[in-house]
């Protein structure tokens, strides 16, 4: 036998040793390390509207319900987002086990249509808005943004303010926006 050959033998050997040799060995697939975009660790940029409402505690209500919905990975991409976000006030003055009732796996459907009646794919900064001004939402319904006096609405709703994010920009309001 050549001595190269039997070099290249043993070093295949060498490869294939702790290799399973057997079909019936079950391999596990190892779960994704970092999770989605929204574990992206990155103190020194500008938050998104994700860590925007996850830093607020008047948005705790807000994002239970994208987690329970699963839009946190969604919302902490690149955008750019325009999203309406009401606070824990605002979740409270819907009926009683309204909240509950959508953080349900039974309502996921239902909680992702209000969810996505919140956000408009695109940044609508202050300047911009207009009296009258529609815009259609990710769930492709319309909601309509009223100016007068300086003050916005956003389907009657009051904007309580304002945060710039890394990705879009975050309207504060006061009642939860409820789509048709």
């Amino acid at each position: 036998m050549k001595p190269y050959l039997l070099i290249f033998l043993i070093g295949l050997l060498a490869i294939g040793c702790g290799q399973p040799t057997t079909t019936n060995e079950s391999t596990a697939v190892a779960e994704p390390l970092g999770g989605g975009q929204s574990t992206v660790q990155d103190e020194t940029s500008e938050p998104d509207v994700v860590r925007i409402a996850v830093g607020s505690p008047d948005h705790t209500t807000l994002v239970a319900a994208l987690k329970s919905a699963k839009y946190v990975d969604a919302l902490s991409n690149a955008g750019p987002f325009t999203v309406f976000a009401p606070t824990n006030a605002a979740f409270d003055k819907l009926p009683a086990g309204t909240v509950e009732g959508l953080l349900k796996p039974e309502s996921a459907a239902a909680l992702k249509n209000i969810l996505e009646y919140h956000v408009y794919v695109g940044v609508i900064k202050e300047e911009y808005v207009q009296d009258g001004m529609t815009l259609n939402q990710v769930n492709l319904e319309n909601v309509t943004l009223n100016k007068k006096d300086g003050k916005i609405t956003v389907n009657g709703a009051n904007v309580l303010g304002v945060a710039k994010a890394s990705n879009g920009i975050v309207y504060i309001i006061d009642t939860v926006l409820l789509p048709k």
